[in-house]
């Protein structure tokens, strides 16, 4: 049965909301840190995943699509800019506030992955290391990040094609670090990373698209995961994505549980 608020509301007279919390991209030298809060159904299990990053993409994938369509999910994306500016503890602290308080249920408790935890959390909050092998609901948050943000880099590298994003997803391979070298760094490159503040020349930034800013505005807050689809369009001012071809209908939303399971959260974040 898909986790709507209605039967949240109801469950929550009985049973303790647990959600859990993960976060992907604290390593690399480009790109956006995405974290995920996630409620699971009582009877939804999230078997064999230790690690959303040791899975194959289409089982990865396939896991995404069913946790969209029968959890609740909140997905916050975190830009290089607010990394830059707040450093990246503390921009990935901020996102994981952010996920838990834009869930449209409030948990009883929010379980974090690792062993930060965030100041300010609306609801009581454990870390656990590990935790992504030791819960399910971090195991479904940890799949949600992980899926949001290769593809949020795939669709980056539509605009920036000269830096590989599609395949290393902004770590920092060779291939990076020649593309950095080469062409110094876009605006979505994490300044405050010494590799890529090892390569910063001012005059590299010239001749950018000017659609570079409205992208990263749009890239730092919660995200609407029944948008997500491929992201293979231009992100609007809300956080959601735009069609690749206007002249053509959006897919239809796919799944149970759209009427509120997954989280369509597309606020921008202050």
């Amino acid at each position: 049965m898909a986790l709507t608020p209605a039967r949240h509301r109801s469950l929550s007279r009985y049973e303790k909301i647990v959600c859990g919390v993960d976060e992907a991209g604290r390593g690399p030298w480009a790109g956006p840190v995405v974290v995920a809060a996630v409620i699971l159904p009582r009877d939804m299990k999230i078997e064999g995943v230790a690690d959303s990053k040791i899975l194959s993409h289409k089982v990865r994938t396939e896991l995404f699509d069913y946790i969209a369509a029968e959890a609740m999910v909140s997905t916050v994306v975190v830009s290089a800019r607010r990394v830059d500016e707040m450093n990246i503890r503390a921009a990935t602290l901020w996102g994981m506030r952010k996920a838990v308080a834009t869930l449209p249920v409030r948990p009883s408790v929010a379980l974090i992955d690792g062993r930060d935890m965030p100041d300010g959390l609306c609801v009581p909050g454990r870390p656990l290391v590990g935790g992504d092998g030791r819960s399910s609901a971090i195991a479904a948050a940890s799949i949600v990040a992980k899926v949001t943000r290769d593809r949020l880099m795939i669709h980056l590298a539509k605009t920036f094609p000269r830096y590989g994003f599609e395949r290393h997803k902004g770590y920092g391979t060779p291939e990076h670090r020649e593309a950095l070298a080469t062409f110094g760094p876009s605006i979505h490159h994490r300044r405050s990373f010494a590799p890529v503040r090892a390569c910063f020349a001012p005059e590299a930034m010239d001749g950018l698209p000017d659609v570079a800013d409205v992208i990263d505005d749009a890239l730092d807050g919660p995200v609407d995961i029944a948008l997500a689809g491929p992201l293979d369009g231009p992100v609007d001012d809300t956080g959601g994505y735009a069609a690749a071809h206007p002249a053509e209908p959006a897919p239809p939303r796919r799944g149970r549980g759209r009427r509120g399971s997954a989280s369509a959260v597309s606020s921008r974040a202050g």
